[in-house]
């Protein structure tokens, strides 16, 4: 289901989306086979750190510091607030943390990292035009992302086996709609063939 169409040169970036400890196994956000996908994660960091950018869910203080829809949810999930969490929940799981610098973090408060605009930006100074996807979740935060990245026109690499999700049957339907309706614009790949064919 689904290949790269073609090499992956310096103008790649590797994105990986929210591998917080508030989503490992133990954090309160669970997602549970975060673990199981972090080995891939950490082969393609190591390939080219100084390309990697993670990025970190940042929640509001209090949930009368959202606004719209948005504050409902942090009345719901008051307890992923700053104000709840540990002061390092927020934090990158060890294994990825020691990657930073070269790697380099950004912090959102949305689903999507295209959201306001700062990401597009940063990338455009970097060069960027295509982004490999790794991270949590496949059927939230990165099926946003993705999306966004489509819209703008990113060559966008969704690399399977370095998703993870709390639901394995939505992430399931994602890559199913990914290679169905997406495939001229969205290319799945392993772990593997982007170790192969990344060059810079």
């Amino acid at each position: 289901m689904g290949a790269l169409k073609g090499s992956l040169g310096p103008s790649a970036i590797h994105l990986c989306l929210d591998m917080q400890k508030i989503f490992d196994v133990a954090g309160p956000w669970s997602t549970p086979w975060l673990p199981r996908v972090l080995p891939a994660i950490v082969s393609i960091v190591e390939h080219y750190p100084a390309r990697t950018l993670f990025t970190r869910f940042i929640p509001p203080q209090f949930p009368q510091q959202a606004s719209g829809t948005w504050r409902a949810y942090f009345e719901k999930w008051s307890n992923v607030t700053r104000a709840a969490l540990a002061a390092n929940d927020l934090e990158l799981v060890p294994a990825l943390r020691r990657f930073v610098p070269p790697a380099e973090i950004f912090d959102k408060s949305t689903y999507s990292c295209f959201a306001d605009g700062r990401l597009h930006q940063r990338l455009q100074e970097r060069g960027c035009d295509t982004i490999v996807v790794t991270g949590a979740e496949t059927d939230v935060c990165v099926l946003a992302t993705v999306l966004s990245a489509v819209d703008i026109g990113y060559r966008v690499v969704v690399v399977k086996d370095a998703l993870c999700s709390s639901s394995d049957e939505r992430h399931d339907d994602l890559l199913d709609l990914y290679a169905g309706r997406f495939d001229l614009q969205i290319e799945l790949s392993e772990t593997s063939d982007v170790l192969e064919q990344w060059k810079v």
